[in-house]
């Protein structure tokens, strides 16, 4: 890198910075917490490297995107620029523009295979080294899918398992140990009632990493003892659970409510509107249609499970850039898939009126609302200020759970 290039990078992360620590005003949401899931596949990840070159990132899925019909918005331009998340300096940038918004925490999909962790740095390297991170908590999504070879895919062609989501129990044990030990026990992390907040994605790989919901239920009870041994009040730990599946690979689990029973979880919650609504009309969905079927999904939901069932907001869909952006686009199942328009700032602020309502009117304890997402660029559901909306989805945050209440 030439002088003049290091000049320049060193008067941009200051600049950054300064426009961090210059508004750290940490906010309330009084009785609501809003936690955001966050995808953490914008650093350098050694696997990612090995397999697509040094220094690929996903955010070279979003500089190549191309429109698919009249219309259709692509590329993505993120205002911020192609940031690293695992610059801590970075990450305090989006920490401060969350928590001023009425954002409690985030929910990062936290990847750990048989043979160890993947896409970690983000939180790891970024939010748990950000010299902000007080202002707001972190937790964690176990994305215990299987990763295939999609980024990108081009239809036709089979995609390769690269790392299976089933792992083996004495990989859950290990795995469980440095949760504890690495995450729990940062000031930081988010606990609902005193109780660590931990999620599980894909319910079908749990079970298949035990062989019966008698041995997933042993290795819940164990967690949760080594998580109060470790001098925390007990484990929340979290189910998400979907109707219909999105990745290849995913199984719809039968009589979910049983399943949430028997193996002892503490609440559910779902990871986007799609696992609970078919996009039938191809190419797009109008976003208000989507949104009226799922809040149908979450009054059964909040009716079926023995356990406090936690809504979702969605702000979008359109996981076009994980598509061969050269080859034939079409209705071939995920990543092409339908697209959901119309998901304006001021639908998605009627989103969260929505999901306020349902939360006063079916949680009577912590009420907590889970949106997707603060990052998924490539499927079209980010909050994350881009060229085109600003800060206009997090600002609907504010106005809706903050702004009335100051």
């Amino acid at each position: 890198m030439s002088r003049k290039n290091i000049v320049s990078t060193m008067f941009l992360l200051l600049c950054v910075s300064t426009s961090v620590y210059s508004q750290q005003k940490k906010i309330s949401n009084g009785k609501y917490q809003i936690a955001v899931y966050y995808f953490p596949d914008y650093h350098v990840d050694k696997r990612n490297e090995a397999y697509r070159g040094k220094n690929w990132t996903e955010w070279e899925l979003v500089k190549k995107a191309k429109p698919r019909f009249e219309g259709h918005h692509q590329p993505k331009v993120p205002l911020w620029g192609y940031t690293d998340e695992a610059n801590p300096v970075y990450m305090a940038q989006k920490i401060q523009a969350a928590s001023t918004h009425g954002i409690n925490a985030f929910i990062f999909d936290w990847y750990y295979y048989n043979d160890g962790p993947f896409l970690q740095r983000g939180l790891e390297d970024g939010f748990m080294k950000a010299k902000n991170n007080r202002l707001m908590k972190f937790s964690l999504m176990w994305a215990n899918h299987d990763w295939l070879d999609l980024h990108p895919s081009t239809h036709g062609q089979a995609q390769k398992l690269m790392y299976p989501g089933k792992i083996t129990p004495e990989t859950w044990d290990k795995m469980t140990d440095y949760i504890i030990t690495k995450y729990f026990k940062h000031p930081s992390y988010w606990k609902i009632d005193g109780c660590p907040y931990f999620s599980i994605y894909d319910l079908g790989n749990f079970l298949d990493s035990f062989g019966s919901q008698e041995a997933a239920a042993r290795a819940i009870a164990d967690f949760r003892a080594k998580t109060k041994k470790a001098g925390f009040k007990d484990l929340n730990i979290n189910a998400v659970v979907w109707g219909n599946t999105i990745l290849p690979g995913e199984k719809t689990i039968i009589s979910p409510d049983v399943l949430i029973k028997n193996l002892g979880f503490n609440s559910v919650t779902d990871y986007v509107w799609i696992h609970h609504v078919v996009l039938s009309n191809f190419p797009t969905n109008a976003y208000d249609s989507v949104k009226n079927v799922y809040f149908k999904y979450a009054l059964s939901a909040s009716e079926k499970f023995n356990v406090p069932y936690y809504p979702n907001v969605s702000m979008g869909w359109d996981s076009s850039p994980r598509t061969n952006q050269e080859n034939l686009w079409g209705n071939f199942g995920y990543p092409y898939t339908p697209i959901i328009i119309g998901n304006t700032p001021m639908a998605f602020k009627n989103a969260l009126i929505e999901a306020k309502d349902f939360m006063d009117n079916h949680l009577t304890k912590t009420k907590i609302l889970t949106i997707n997402s603060w990052n998924e660029w490539t499927e079209g559901s980010y909050l994350e200020p881009d060229t085109l909306n600003k800060i206009g989805y997090l600002e609907a945050i504010k106005q809706v759970f903050v702004d009335k209440q100051e």
